[in-house]
C-alpha cells in the first residue's frame, strides 16, 4: 500500500489517524513539529501528506512552500481548525491539493486520502496525446508543464489536472462536480469552492486580465469551459 506521512501536534488526533490509516493497509510516518514533518517528507518520500497548518516550529504554509520550492509534487491535504476562505485560498496558491476542517469526519477524510492515491497513480502513468495550445498558452501533458508566450508558468499538480481536463473537453462546459470527480475524485456529491478557487488561481497565471478572461470561462450555473 501506500506510505503517508501525518504532521499534526496533536498527539490524540495523530495517533488515531495513523491507526485507522494503518487498518486501511498503509504505512504511517508521524511528526509532530513543522520542522520534523519537513525533514521526513524529504527522507520517506511519503505517497501523500496529511499537514495540520498551525505547528510548533514552522507551520504547516512554510512547510508546503519549502516542498514546493524544490519540485516536490506530493499530494497534500491541508487539515485545520482554521476555516476562513482567505486560508484555503493561500493554501491552494501554495500548491495544496485538499483542506479538511476541524471537526471532521474520519470516513470523509479517509475517503479524500484514498481519492488522492488514486488520482496520483492515474497521472503517474504515461501520457500519450500531442501537446495542446489556446491562445498563448502551450501545455505538454506529459512533460506536466504549461507556458505562456514561451515562458513556463509554475501551475501546481491540481491547478495544471483541473486546466488538462477542460482542455480535454474542447470547449464543451464542465459542471463543478464532474471536475471535482474528475480532478480531486471526489465520490459524494458536496459542492466546495474547491474549484472555483482553482480555476481563479488559473486565470491569475495564464489570462492577461484575470477579472475578464478570455479563454477559462464561466457559464453560469453550469460550470466551466475553456476556449481556445
Amino acid at each position: 500500500m501506500s506510505r503517508i506521512l501525518v504532521v499534526e501536534d496533536n498527539a490524540n488526533l495523530a495517533y488515531g489517524l495513523a491507526t485507522s490509516l494503518e487498518l486501511e493497509g498503509h504505512t504511517v510516518d508521524l511528526a509532530e513539529t513543522g520542522p520534523d514533518g519537513l525533514r521526513l517528507a524529504r527522507a520517506s518520500a511519503p505517497d501523500l501528506i496529511i499537514l495540520d497548518l498551525m505547528l510548533p516550529g514552522m507551520d504547516g504554509y512554510r512547510v508546503l512552500k519549502s516542498l514546493r520550492d524544490e519540485g516536490v509534487e506530493t499530494p497534500v491535504i491541508f487539515l485545520t481548525a482554521r476555516g476562513e476562505e482567505a486560508d484555503k485560498v493561500l493554501g491552494f496558491r501554495l500548491g495544496a491539493d485538499d483542506y479538511v476542517t476541524k471537526p471532521f469526519g474520519l470516513l470523509e477524510l479517509l475517503a479524500r486520502v484514498e481519492a488522492h492515491l488514486r488520482r496520483t497513480a492515474r497521472t503517474a502513468a504515461p501520457h500519450s496525446g500531442s501537446v495542446e495550445r489556446f491562445g498563448d498558452v502551450e501545455v505538454d501533458a506529459a512533460a506536466r508543464t504549461a507556458r505562456l508566450r514561451g515562458e513556463e508558468v509554475p501551475l501546481t499538480p491540481k491547478e495544471l489536472d483541473l486546466l488538462l481536463a477542460l482542455l480535454r473537453r474542447n470547449g464543451a462546459v464542465a459542471s463543478r462536480l464532474e471536475l471535482l470527480r474528475e480532478v480531486w475524485d471526489h465520490r459524494a456529491a458536496v459542492m466546495t469552492r474547491t474549484v472555483d478557487m482553482h480555476v481563479a488561481e488559473l486565470r491569475r497565471k495564464l489570462e492577461d486580465n484575470p477579472s475578464r478572461p478570455r479563454h477559462i470561462l464561466t457559464v453560469w450555473k453550469a460550470g466551466y469551459r475553456l476556449q481556445r
